[in-house]
């Protein structure tokens, strides 16, 4: 059997190297181990509580694909001391969302000087009661280095990558 992990970015760059990891990471993922990176988060309506009953068809789409996934795996850049807004968005998507509770989370940092951001994260992922998985998670020195994709799967963090997938498909109970 199969683990599915969602990989959601909280950056909308082309050339976003939390995206380049995300996608080095779905490439890298050992044997029986599927990470799809949701590519919708742009087309999210801001949250708004009103909306629920009627639900937006982009939000259904990640509820979909939420349910249907044994895990998550996030990667964002910080602004502002903060996660961005559009991963924000998402994640208040998510608040009553009953197929995110108990949900194993890993978080990808490509920067470790992005510490606020990732501190908010974790709160937030916290109060929404995901399972966050300190084990796989992973903080990279990426940024300002000029890696590629390319130059991901072929550095020294694949290996770490790998690691860092299984722990967190071995925290994820199997659908």
């Amino acid at each position: 059997m199969s683990t599915k992990i969602l990989a959601l970015c909280g950056s909308l760059r082309s050339v976003s190297m939390n995206a380049a990891l995300l996608r080095a990471a779905a490439r890298l993922a050992p044997p029986g181990i599927h990470v799809e990176l949701f590519d919708g988060i742009g087309l999210l309506p801001l949250f708004n509580p009103e909306l629920e009953a009627a639900m937006p068809a982009p939000v259904r789409a990640l509820h979909q694909q939420i349910a249907s996934s044994d895990a998550l795996l996030i990667a964002s850049p910080e602004y502002a001391h903060g996660v961005t807004g559009v991963l924000k968005n998402a994640l208040d998507w998510l608040v009553s969302f009953e197929g995110f509770v108990g949900k194993p989370v890993a978080i990808f940092n490509a920067s470790p000087r992005s510490v606020h951001a990732e501190a908010a994260l974790r709160e937030i992922l916290t109060t929404m009661s995901a399972t966050l998985l300190d084990g796989a998670c992973l903080a990279l020195p990426l940024r300002g280095t000029g890696i590629t994709e390319q130059g991901i799967l072929d550095s020294g963090h694949a290996a770490d990558i790998g690691r860092a997938l299984a722990l967190l498909a071995s925290g994820a109970p199997r659908i």
